[in-house]
């Protein structure tokens, strides 16, 4: 399921980073890679806020919906 679905305060294993070549990268040097943990801190407005690799880091909700956990 997409990450927006996903629950505030649950750890998930992102199984799949989908999008175009370049969305992809940008997401993946975010900390968003295949078999890595993010966990949904807050969602205001659509806009989510996600802790991945130790970080926390806020995205639009077109771009959450491209990784698939």
């Amino acid at each position: 399921m997409p990450l927006t679905m996903v629950k505030a305060g649950e750890p998930n294993v992102i199984k799949k980073v989908g999008g175009k070549e370049e969305t992809k990268r940008f997401l993946e040097n975010l900390g968003f890679v295949t078999g890595g943990i993010v966990t949904v801190i807050s969602e205001i407005g659509g806009n989510m806020i996600v802790n991945v690799k130790d970080s926390r880091v806020a995205i639009g909700k077109d771009m959450a919906n491209k990784i698939i956990v």
